[in-house]
């Protein structure tokens, strides 16, 4: 009995997840987490955002486990997301789902290049920017669960 009953306050309360966002400008950065917002959606609880500004920041998060999604600039220097994308996905056995922020909606193509699970277009439409990330951290913690 005392299981279901944490069960339930476990879904009323979902434990914190942590969202990476790369940009070497910090401009971008706010204006991802300005469109993603502290809570995307009720079922996944408030969102801690942890900003990188390097290649080497964004390394040393995913190798120590504590993201639960990265959001890249696909503009981002000197290294762009979108290689630090494809080379997160071929190096990290773990890796969590990254999304890339492109500014031109013909790049969307490159974001799949870089092997990417979702690509959003500036200016970012909340909306979208919200259920992406939502989306995404609905499938990290199914297969959680399903480990």
């Amino acid at each position: 009995m005392s299981n279901s009953g944490e069960a339930n306050a476990d879904q009323a309360h979902p434990a914190p997840r942590t969202v990476l966002v790369l940009s070497h400008r910090p401009e971008v950065r706010e204006s991802i987490i300005t469109a993603i917002g502290r809570r995307p959606a009720p079922d996944i609880g408030r969102v801690t955002f942890v900003e990188a500004e390097s290649v080497a920041e964004v390394l040393a998060a995913v190798d120590a486990g504590q993201i639960d999604l990265a959001i890249l600039d696909g503009e981002a220097q000197p290294t762009g997301g979108m290689g630090l994308s494809r080379q997160l996905k071929n190096e990290i056995e773990a890796c969590p789902p990254i999304v890339i922020a492109v500014q031109r909606r013909d790049d969307r193509w490159l974001a799949t290049w870089s092997q990417a699970d979702a690509v959003l277009v500036h200016p970012l439409d909340p909306l979208i920017a919200a259920e992406t990330v939502a989306q995404l951290l609905r499938s990290v913690a199914a297969s959680t669960v399903r480990a």
